[in-house]
């Protein structure tokens, strides 16, 4: 089992940035990584993902705002988050695919972190 966690959420006014963090315990650059959200009384949606090969996937909400990338000597997983909104206001999880080696088109999530808050105010 691996242990992820993430960092680097905060508050931010509208039209800001942050950048967040997801250190997993073990090597997980051959598995898709994604991260996710969750905001009060809505469901957790899919925000970004990458796959060992270097593909990714983006939601449509966060298209051109948002850049997922790892850096695989650190075991690190970051999401950039630009021109920030208040409807980005979540909880954001970073996961690992349970398999390996799927491209990200296959990409499916079963470890999950205990998530880090962002905040952002109009």
């Amino acid at each position: 089992q691996v242990q992820l966690v993430e960092s680097g959420g905060g508050s931010v006014q509208a039209g800001g940035s942050l950048r967040l963090s997801c250190a997993a315990s073990r090597v997980s650059t051959i598995y898709c990584m994604g991260w996710f959200r969750q905001a009060p009384g809505k469901e957790r949606e899919e925000v970004a993902a990458i796959d060992s090969f270097g593909g990714t996937r983006n939601a449509p909400a966060v298209e051109g705002r948002f850049t997922i990338s790892r850096d695989n000597d650190k075991n690190t997983l970051y999401l950039q988050m630009n021109s920030l909104k208040p409807e980005d206001t979540a909880m954001y999880y970073c996961a690992r695919d349970l398999f390996a080696w799927r491209r990200v088109s296959g990409c499916s999530f079963d470890n999950w972190g205990q998530g880090t808050q962002v905040t952002v105010s109009s």
